[in-house]
């Protein structure tokens, strides 16, 4: 299904516009850290017990609780956490995997449906306990069990390249030096790190219990890191290249989710603001510059809405690598400057199923940083690449309900 949802500068059928209302997140952590007893359900329905709350929704009113995780274990982790946050039986669950595009996928699917009719409410979003993820085998002719780290994405004819390959290939394809990566990568971190000295995280963030301690912030931010410490990163991937650990991101454990309903029923509920959902779209590329996903998502999206790309107010990608991040918001015409005003994923980590979400839970909460008060409308987009050659882009605006 391509683009879809209504036009930016107004809203056509109020049952039928879907507006995200609330957000929330976990901590956001380096896998094998101070999350990592957690398995995903832990993660997540902590969250999905704290929007209900927040809204003062009854959770027997939930239509269905639609999820993104992408190395789980199966079983359906959108049900189970479901059932964990002490939802009823009545409320189902459905997990959604198009691998790092879970999370946002997950909150289009769940927009689409809301366009459909009814005035359904969703809660919709994504979880990865990358720490907790089970270890994955084929069975082999004679029965024997072959372990591998990774799931192949496309057809060997196509290629399928590690992604810190394939980010190589986007920073060599398309021109992204080493000095920006780096320079690209530090201003994530410093500006993550500003964001939460501000408090700004804060809000967003649902506390866990983890190993006898509350885990209340994220904990990848460096405050101590310098351009000179970014240069001395050998390249991580191939020789020679200029993709390092220090211009990639980490992965992380996370859960972030929404809640997703129609304008007419957001109001119903007592709504005053939040993102309208104008549209979203998947595109698919060259499994070998997986990276540039998001930014043929992101210009299709826009130009079906008639946005131009450099009139949006708020750019979240997910910046698994500095060089695709740098490389898609050129394509577009977007400055990298104006993109992830509060850091990215280069700082705060890349919890896969979870960070599509997470990027939507981050332009709520800038939106209504930046904007409430002025009563100004601004543009948000969110996007992500996706392993295999695809990326997901979504286009909202702010509103006042």
């Amino acid at each position: 299904m391509g683009s879809d949802g209504g036009a930016a500068g107004g809203v056509a059928d109020e049952s039928r516009q879907p507006v995200i209302v609330a957000s929330l997140r976990s901590p956001i952590c380096r896998a094998n850290g101070r999350l990592k007893q957690l398995r995903a359900p832990d993660l997540l329905a902590p969250v999905l017990g704290a929007l209900l709350e927040s809204l003062a929704v009854d959770p027997a009113d939930v239509d269905d609780v639609i999820m993104g995780n992408a190395v789980g274990g199966g079983g359906n982790v959108a049900r189970y956490a479901a059932l964990q946050a002490g939802m009823p039986l009545s409320v189902p669950g459905l997990t959604v995997d198009r691998q790092c595009g879970s999370g946002l996928d997950a909150i289009a699917l769940a927009s689409r449906l809301v366009a459909s009719g009814g005035n359904p409410l969703y809660l919709a979003g994504g979880v990865e306990s990358i720490s907790t993820a089970p270890a994955r085998a084929n069975r082999n002719d004679d029965g024997e069990l072959d372990f591998y780290s990774r799931a192949s994405f496309v057809p060997p004819r196509f290629g399928d390249p590690d992604m810190g390959v394939a980010a190589e290939n986007v920073a060599r394809e398309y021109g992204v030096t080493r000095q920006q990566q780096d320079a690209y990568a530090l201003r994530s971190h410093h500006r993550a790190v500003r964001t939460a000295e501000e408090g700004k995280f804060a809000g967003e963030i649902v506390p866990l219990k983890a190993h006898g301690t509350v885990v209340d912030s994220d904990d990848g931010p460096r405050a101590s890191l310098r351009a000179s410490t970014m240069a001395r990163f050998p390249a991580a991937f191939v020789p020679g290249g200029t993709v390092t650990a220090a211009n990639s991101c980490f992965d992380a454990d996370a859960a972030s989710a929404v809640v997703i309903t129609s304008v007419k029923r957001a109001r119903a509920m007592g709504a005053t603001d939040g993102l309208l959902v104008l549209g979203c779209d998947t595109a698919g590329v060259d499994p070998q510059l997986l990276g540039i996903g998001a930014a043929h998502a992101a210009h299709r999206l826009l130009t079906n809405h008639s946005v131009a790309a450099d009139s949006v107010d708020l750019v979240e990608f997910n910046e698994a690598f500095a060089s695709q991040t740098i490389a898609c918001l050129d394509h577009l015409g977007i400055n990298p400057e104006r993109a992830n005003l509060e850091g990215g994923a280069l700082a705060l980590g890349h919890g896969f199923g979870a960070s599509g979400a997470v990027l939507v839970t981050r332009l709520l909460a800038q939106a209504r940083g930046r904007y409430a008060i002025q009563g100004d409308s601004p543009l948000a987009l969110a996007m992500i690449s996706i392993a295999g050659g695809m990326g997901t882009a979504a286009l909202m605006q702010y509103s006042r309900l």
